[in-house]
């Protein structure tokens, strides 16, 4: 598929998702947001895709935001609109099956945040700046930000950084475990998430895919629903193909060549 405002390239088994409107900072508006849904719309039809990168082109911005431009003459009912569209997309970015790792090589702020929080963790540039920085123009979090970011640094610290709309630095949102890793600014954010999902391509994909959903589902639960969850996922991995291959290449002192089955 061509897309006018993403450009989409594999690295061996690694798609990289690269969100292209530098001009702009590469703000999220709603044409940005429906190419995003079918790009990993159509991830979930390829089998041979083990993990996902987004980042944002230029040095500037991952992503700045969303679109304020679109925003302006919206009314509560067109706005509401905008944020159910942003939630489905976040959504499925969120449940892909495979894991998705944020490249953030500048701002990440309201939208860009949002989108960064959707995947499941987030690589910085050093002078990355991150922030739900909404309140400074009278707004909320439209794209699922706040329960997001409640899950990542907990409830007190998410109020400090929504009411204040504070900007932070990659240093001090590793800080916070907002960032799991900052890569010196002089560095390539995407190599390393590249790095990270070669790491992970090797490993057993359909427990990784089993794994990602443990966590998504088990996250809400109480502890003992989580557990029979694990139990339930645990006797499920023994009737793959993946398991015979694991287990059998440990045994047998070789590499597994897993097939995700």
């Amino acid at each position: 598929m061509a897309y006018e405002n993403l450009i989409v390239a594999d690295r061996h088994n690694i798609r990289v998702i690269t969100v292209n409107r530098p001009d702009v900072l590469n703000a999220l508006n709603s044409r940005v947001l429906s190419e995003l849904d079918a790009a990993f719309a159509d991830i979930e039809t390829h089998d041979d895709i083990r993990a996902v990168i987004i980042t944002g082109a230029g040095e500037k911005a991952f992503v700045a935001g969303a679109d304020i431009a679109e925003m302006k003459s919206m009314g509560p009912a067109q706005a509401q609109g905008l944020s159910t569209k942003g939630h489905k997309v976040m959504e499925r970015i969120e449940e892909c099956a495979v894991p998705v790792i944020a490249a953030v090589n500048g701002f990440a702020l309201g939208g860009g945040l949002e989108l960064a929080l959707a995947c499941d963790f987030i690589y910085a540039k050093e002078k990355a700046s991150l922030g739900l920085v909404e309140a400074n123009l009278g707004l909320v979090p439209g794209f699922g930000g706040v329960a997001r970011l409640c899950r990542r640094v907990g409830v007190a610290m998410a109020r400090e950084l929504l009411f204040t709309a504070k900007m932070i630095k990659a240093p001090e949102a590793k800080d916070l475990g907002l960032v799991n890793k900052v890569v010196p600014q002089d560095g390539d954010v995407v190599e390393e998430a590249v790095k990270t999902a070669t790491a992970i391509a090797e490993k057993g994909p359909y427990a990784i895919r089993i794994a990602k959903r443990m966590l998504l589902d088990g996250q809400d639960a109480d502890q003992r629903t989580a557990n029979r969850m694990e139990q339930h996922s645990f006797g499920l991995v023994f009737g793959t193909e993946d398991k015979e291959e694991g287990v059998g290449a440990f045994l047998e002192k070789r590499t597994p060549s897993f097939k995700g089955r």
